[in-house]
């Protein structure tokens, strides 16, 4: 494409002063007709000033627009970085809180067993008293008693046998219950 020498200036922003003194050292050509072909200005000059102007516009047309994609997708990442963020807080907290209750329930399992462990002795403690009552009870009831006979104590006649004696019952005392615990029925 060829151009005159003012319309070169004008695109290329310089003076026609400044074209006609390359065009006489040879810098820069033109044709028969006076025009100069828009390549060898480019050569010379480099891209016209307008066209830079309107080249970055584009260029920043098309930078905002991918910019502007870029900067929603960071906003939309950065809020789903502080969900996260959220969530990960959350279920920390329901870690420790389940951690803290695994404890509490080992301490009242250990706390649980002491007692039954003392429990278990107490009765055991119980049991072999009263085994012990029952064998000395039961030694004395075997063995005749001999009473030292005098004249002045009657002579036993035989008497009708009585009847047999009923199992004892415990019987509830509703006032000390609650002091006497649960074995208190086995006395």
């Amino acid at each position: 494409m060829y151009i005159s020498v003012s319309e070169a200036a004008k695109r290329w922003g310089v003076s026609r002063t400044t074209i006609y003194k390359k065009i006489d050292s040879g810098e820069l050509s033109r044709n028969s007709d006076k025009k100069i072909d828009t390549t060898e200005m480019l050569r010379v000059f480099g891209n016209p000033p307008s066209t830079e102007r309107t080249e970055q516009n584009e260029n920043n047309v098309q930078w905002t627009s991918v910019n502007s994609k870029a900067e929603q997708e960071n906003v939309q990442l950065k809020h789903q970085l502080e969900m996260e963020k959220l969530k990960n807080v959350h279920l920390q907290q329901q870690v420790d809180h389940h951690k803290q209750l695994v404890e509490n329930y080992q301490k009242q399992i250990e706390q649980l067993s002491k007692s039954l462990d003392k429990a278990n002795a107490s009765i055991q403690d119980f049991a072999q008293t009263k085994l012990l009552e029952m064998k000395s009870s039961l030694s004395t009831e075997t063995q005749p008693q001999t009473e030292p006979k005098s004249e002045d104590t009657p002579v036993n006649l035989p008497q009708e046998p009585k009847p047999p004696k009923e199992p004892a019952t415990p019987e509830l005392d509703t006032k000390n219950e609650s002091k006497r615990g649960w074995l208190s029925w086995l006395k």
